[in-house]
């Protein structure tokens, strides 16, 4: 394939060139020819081009570089079902116009892969307009996304992405699968809404406020951070069971999710 311009460091370039890789990608999704497509990132459509074999409803193919969206609207001119849209996915999703029953593939740029996680899960509806996430992260971002409580990894990434979402790890794929190669590999995860999530909160920011303040500190006990949260800090941590020695990766996800729901009463009521 001719390259038309040179990768952006900026905007986290690295085309996934690998026939086989993109083939097993697209079997995780199940397309077919009632599914709606969002693409994030379609670089030069290697992904969209096969997705596109397998007859979905429609493909969004969304690309922040402005080349390359050109390129894309005229390698798929004659294709009515393809729709190339030259924006930030971020503002995108803000504007949640997206039809439902929507598929997600997303070789995510690794300098923003996690602020777009975020807001797909933050999303104020809920169950969303998608109904599975197909996404590529670098591995040691995916390994944050599927850490258990108790170990180094475990984070605020965690906590969010079950909060709402099934995930789960499919493979890794070696850094040579890429135009430029990267130095590190990378990771394929799929995400399904949880439809009827018994952790319900009325502000989805409240969860991400929650975990930015306890994992302030990751390497300190809660105590401290949780004063910062609830005045009777002593009085919730013993309703909810906490022990304030503990340090952030001691608590579970569900009790993060309490935790959260505690904080939206407190402010109700104080």
């Amino acid at each position: 394939m001719k390259y038309i311009n040179k990768a952006k460091k900026s905007l986290g370039q690295n085309f996934l060139i690998d026939k086989n890789i993109i083939n097993k990608i697209i079997k995780i999704g199940n397309i077919n020819n009632t599914k709606n497509v969002v693409e994030i990132g379609s670089g030069y459509g290697s992904l969209t081009t096969a997705i596109n074999r397998f007859n979905p409803k429609q493909i969004i193919a969304i690309e922040k570089d402005k080349n390359l969206s050109s390129f894309l609207e005229n390698k798929f001119k004659d294709n009515k079902k393809i729709k190339v849209i030259n924006s930030d996915i971020l503002n995108l999703i803000e504007k949640n116009n997206f039809k439902k029953k929507t598929t997600v593939f997303g070789n995510l740029p690794y300098n923003v892969s996690t602020k777009i996680l975020a807001s797909l899960i933050l999303l104020k509806k809920w169950p969303p307009w998608y109904d599975m996430l197909v996404l590529m992260f670098q591995k040691e971002v995916a390994d944050r996304i599927i850490a258990k409580a108790n170990t180094k990894e475990f984070g605020r990434l965690s906590v969010l992405a079950n909060w709402r979402l099934e995930v789960k790890k499919h493979f890794d794929i070696s850094n040579n699968c890429f135009f430029p190669k990267p130095k590190i590999m990378s990771t394929v995860l799929s995400f399904k809404p949880i439809k009827n999530n018994k952790f319900n909160l009325q502000n989805p920011k409240n969860l991400e406020k929650i975990t930015r303040i306890l994992f302030s500190n990751r390497r300190k006990m809660i105590n401290k951070n949780f004063r910062k949260i609830f005045k009777n800090s002593n009085h919730v941590a013993n309703e909810l069971n906490i022990n304030l020695k503990n340090r952030p990766s001691d608590l579970s996800n569900e009790i993060y999710y309490k935790i959260a729901i505690q904080y939206e009463n407190y402010l109700t009521n104080s």
